[in-house]
């Protein structure tokens, strides 16, 4: 099974501020449907909060501490290897990670594909961060830029890496 990260970072690899995004940008949100959609995806709780639902055509696999803890709509784990068995018994071919910084950070090592959107600004406030990856490992597979325009308020570029 390939592990994914499908991530929206800023110049300095931010990812969030107090479990927001750090702007809305709707090309990002569109593509996020259409790279996740009909898999399952992989986020810690505090991400899971800050979307507030199940997401629609996907299997939302979300990962706590609270070993109590229950969400309609989704498969909640205690540990990342249980989420990960769980994606593979389910016979999932590419697993989402969505985030946050601690997924990715402690999956970094099995991520094999990402799927980056690159905002073209630094925001000040910010206190999530995508860990570093060493791209010269990596084999660029598209990459699309677009200018801001009156939806989307930054610049931005769509990069997708595969490790080699």
């Amino acid at each position: 099974m390939l592990i994914s990260a499908v991530v929206v970072v800023d110049n300095n690899e931010a990812i969030g501020y107090q479990n927001k995004l750090l702007c809305h940008l709707p090309n990002d949100l569109k593509r996020f449907k259409q790279v996740t959609m009909g898999h399952h995806i992989l986020m810690g709780r505090k991400t899971f909060e800050s979307i507030g639902k199940a997401l629609p055509g996907r299997v939302s696999l979300v990962v706590s501490t609270n070993k109590d803890l229950k969400i309609e709509g989704c498969e909640v784990f205690y540990t990342l290897p249980n989420a990960l068995a769980f994606a593979r018994q389910h016979n999932e071919t590419e697993l989402m990670l969505i985030g946050g910084g601690k997924v990715f950070e402690e999956l970094k090592e099995q991520i094999g594909k990402i799927y980056y959107t690159r905002i073209h600004h630094s925001f000040e406030l910010a206190d999530a961060y995508f860990p570093s990856f060493d791209l010269s490992q990596w084999k660029l597979l598209e990459k699309s830029t677009f200018a801001k325009d009156e939806k989307n308020p930054f610049d931005h570029t769509f990069e997708t890496w595969e490790k080699n």
